[in-house]
């Protein structure tokens, strides 16, 4: 069963949110683990890519963007509901849960104050509650 993972921000930037994003894909990245993350739309995917290149000074995560050339990279960029081989790590970002999660080891849902994203997730952690998945909350605002 898919474990679920809620990580609570203490603000309400879409920046913060997408440098969280960032962090949470390095590190399961060097645990060795393939993630997808699943965006809202292109504009989102392009801003997360550019951000991946350039949050750790010193380094970028190597990633594909669907819809370009795959260069086979652990993590992936998608918006549309083809997330590939993917199966370990899922980041959820969309305002919808994708049809595709419970096919996935572990979904992360990264929550900022947006009074939007915090409806929107609301109603995911309802969702998976209501159907018996292990929900871990990470209070990311203590």
């Amino acid at each position: 069963m898919t474990r679920i993972d809620f990580y609570i921000l203490p603000d309400a930037s879409s920046e913060q949110r997408l440098t969280f994003t960032c962090r949470l894909i390095d590190k399961a990245q060097k645990l060795n683990n393939q993630v997808y993350v699943a965006c809202d739309n292109a504009e989102q995917a392009q801003a997360l890519s550019r951000l991946l290149w350039s949050f750790q000074p010193q380094s970028f995560i190597a990633h594909d963007l669907q819809g370009q050339p795959q260069r086979h990279a652990k993590v992936l960029l998608g918006w549309d509901d083809n997330c590939g081989d993917h199966h370990q790590v899922l980041v959820n970002l969309k305002k919808t849960i994708p049809t595709y999660f419970s096919r996935f080891e572990r979904l992360t849902e990264v929550v900022s104050q947006e009074e939007q994203i915090l409806e929107q997730t609301r109603e995911h952690y309802s969702f998976y509650r209501e159907r018996g998945y292990p929900i871990n909350n990470n209070d990311m605002r203590r």
